[in-house]
């Protein structure tokens, strides 16, 4: 079975930096393209984060771009996603996804949703002075 474990969130003040991690295991991560999405409190869930399976190719939203780095440890079956400047507005739970179908190019067009992938339980990140 597809397990997505989360860790590395927590409090943090405007400015700072956290690093997440998605430990992956139950198919073969190597040649899957992996996802981080974010749900602000009372906010939809937001594409935050896209890297392809042998690490080539990344994606960032808008609103974290030149902030957010993606990256992954095949050898690991790791994701990660390293958090700078962080900002208020970066206040979310935040997700590992896999598993969607189609390419980026497509997937990209609509908001993500729990009914497509496999999704981890989520991390929080709260960042605040």
């Amino acid at each position: 079975d597809v397990q997505l474990v989360e860790s590395g969130g927590g409090l943090v003040q405007p400015g700072g930096s956290l690093r997440l991690s998605c430990a992956a295991s139950g198919f073969t991560f190597s040649i899957n393209w992996m996802y981080w999405v974010r749900q602000a409190p009372g906010k939809g869930l937001e594409w935050v984060s896209v890297i392809s399976s042998g690490g080539g190719s990344t994606y960032y939203a808008d609103s974290v771009k030149g902030r957010f780095t993606i990256s992954r440890d095949n050898a690991e079956n790791t994701v990660y996603l390293q958090m700078n400047s962080l900002k208020p507005e970066d206040t979310a739970v935040y997700y590992c996804v896999t598993g969607y179908a189609g390419s980026w190019n497509t997937v990209r067009l609509k908001a993500p949703s729990k009914r497509s992938g496999y999704w981890g339980q989520g991390t929080q990140v709260t960042v605040s002075s």
